[in-house]
C-alpha cells in the first residue's frame, strides 16, 4: 500500500522511521548527547544526520520481492527464491567460505536470524562437511545493527580481524567454526601483532535458537490472504488515484523529512530571526563543568527520560510478543523456545566491551 501511495515507489524514509521506532531510546540518547556536548558533537552529529537522512527509494516490485521471498515466505533458505523462470538460488551451491558477523545487541538481525538458516540448509555437521563448505561466525554481545555494517568505530577491530584472516579462513577444512579474537591490550586500533585470532570448531546440531515455525507458517498464510484481498479491492482504488504529484506531497510531508525541514530557514523564514541570536550565543557562551549542580541535575534528567523510554519500549515489545503468540501461536512462547546453545557470555570477545 505504501508503494501504491508513492505511485509505484517505496519511500525509504518509512524504513528509517521504523528503525528508530525499534529502539526509541537511541534517538533520545543521540540528541541528549548532542545538547550535553555542544562544543564537540556538533560536526559529528551533522555528518551523521546528513547520511542518515539520505533516504533511498525502492520500486514497488523490489520491495514486494524482498518481503515475499525473504521475510514472509522465507524462500531463500528453502531454495525457492526464483531469479528467472528456470533458475533458483540454492545456498548449498555456494562454495566460497562464508563469514557471519552477528551481535546480541542487534535488534534487526540478531544471532538466531543471522545463524538460524544454517541448520535448515545443512541439517548436520557431516552434511556441511560433505558439501565442502566452510562457515565462520563471530558473535559480539552488544554492538548494534548499524555498528556491524556502517560504523568504523565500535566494530573496527572485528572488521580488521576478519579481513586479516581471509587466507586462514580459506585454508580451513570444511565445517562450522566460531572466530575468537584475543586482544590483551584492549585497544581496537592496536597493531596486527597485538591481537590473535583462533577458530574453534562447532557443530551445526548445537545451533539451537528459539523458534516457532508453525506460527510463522500461519503468518505467511494470513499475509497471502490479506494480500489477495488488498490487491482485489483497496489496492486497485489506490493505484487509480495515485499520481506523481500526490506521491511527491506524501514524500515532503513524511515525518522524517518534515521534522528536519521545519527548522530550515528556506522553508521557515521565522527562523531567520534566531540566526543572529544563535551566533551571539555560540560566540559568547561558556561551558560549565560537569560538577556544576545544574549540569548534574541536567544529566540526571536525561538519564531518567532515557530509562523511562527504554522501559516503555520493553513493555511495548512484550505486548507485541504476547499478541503474536495469542494470534498465531499455540500455548506460551516459552513452550516453543528451546534455550540457545550459544550464550552471550561464552561468545564475548576477550578484547572487552566497546561503547
Amino acid at each position: 500500500m505504501t508503494s501504491d501511495l508513492g505511485n509505484g515507489r517505496f519511500d525509504g524514509a518509512w524504513l528509517v522511521q521504523n528503525f528508530e521506532n525499534l529502539k526509541p531510546e537511541g534517538v533520545w540518547e543521540k540528541y541528549a548527547n548532542l545538547f550535553s556536548h555542544l562544543d564537540t558533537e556538533r560536526e559529528r552529529f551533522l555528518e551523521f544526520e546528513r547520511w542518515w537522512n539520505g533516504f533511498y527509494f525502492l520500486s514497488r516490485e523490489e520491495m514486494l520481492a524482498t518481503v515475499e521471498n525473504l521475510f514472509i515466505g522465507n524462500s531463500l533458505e528453502q531454495g525457492k527464491l526464483r531469479i528467472c523462470p528456470h533458475c533458483f538460488v540454492d545456498l548449498r551451491r555456494i562454495h566460497n567460505p562464508l563469514v557471519i558477523f552477528a551481535s546480541y545487541g542487534d535488534n534487526i538481525t540478531p544471532p538466531h536470524q543471522a545463524l538460524g538458516w544454517i541448520p535448515t540448509v545443512y541439517p548436520s555437521t557431516n552434511g556441511l562437511k560433505q558439501a565442502g563448505q566452510r562457515i565462520v561466525y563471530l558473535i559480539n554481545p552488544h554492538i548494534g545493527h548499524l555498528g556491524i555494517f556502517v560504523s568504523a568505530s565500535v566494530a573496527r577491530l572485528q572488521h580488521r580481524a576478519i579481513l586479516d584472516s581471509l587466507k586462514k579462513i580459506e585454508a580451513l577444512s570444511p565445517g562450522l567454526y566460531e572466530m575468537k579474537i584475543d586482544n590483551p591490550t584492549g585497544d581496537p586500533d592496536c597493531g596486527r601483532d597485538a591481537y590473535s585470532v583462533r577458530f574453534e570448531e562447532r557443530r551445526v546440531e548445537d545451533l539451537k535458537f528459539p523458534e516457532n515455525r508453525p506460527a510463522f507458517r500461519r503468518v505467511a498464510e494470513v499475509s497471502a490472504q490479506l494480500d489477495s484481498l488488498y490487491s482485489a479491492t483497496l489496492g486497485k482504488w489506490i493505484e487509480a488515484i495515485a499520481t506523481p504529484l500526490s506521491a511527491q506531497w506524501l514524500e515532503w510531508l513524511h515525518p522524517m523529512r518534515l521534522s528536519r525541514y521545519v527548522f530550515a530557514t528556506e522553508l521557515n523564514p521565522w527562523l531567520r530571526a534566531i540566526a543572529p541570536i544563535a551566533a551571539t550565543v555560540a560566540r559568547e557562551r561558556h561551558a560549565v563543568l560537569d560538577t556544576d549542580p545544574f549540569k548534574t541535575r541536567e544529566i540526571e534528567a536525561f538519564d531518567a527520560v532515557h530509562d523511562l523510554i527504554t522501559r516503555t519500549r520493553e513493555l511495548r515489545d512484550q505486548a507485541y510478543e504476547f499478541w503474536f503468540e495469542a494470534l498465531y501461536g499455540q500455548g506460551t512462547a516459552a513452550e516453543h523456545a528451546p534455550v540457545s546453545s550459544i550464550s552471550p557470555t561464552a561468545s564475548e570477545p576477550s578484547c572487552g566491551r566497546t561503547t
